[in-house]
């Protein structure tokens, strides 16, 4: 499986607290065949403290809500 390993980066999209985060720029190692991603622990544990310290964004973005009916 590692073969189907590539290193890339990524924006990581997160729901907390009931508020919307992207990261972008995430180091992860991304699976070929079915795009899912993989996080080192030192990487989520920078994600967390990101968002735990309410670090000042880059920018802020609108982002339009559906509902799927």
């Amino acid at each position: 499986m590692n073969d189907t390993l590539i290193d890339k980066e990524v924006t990581y999209t997160l729901e907390y607290d009931g508020k919307f985060f992207l990261i972008e720029h995430v180091p992860a190692r991304v699976c070929r065949e079915t795009g899912e991603q993989f996080f080192s622990p030192n990487t989520v544990q920078h994600i967390q403290s990101i968002i735990k310290t309410h670090k000042q964004p880059k920018k802020i973005i609108k982002t339009p809500v559906y509902e799927y009916i």
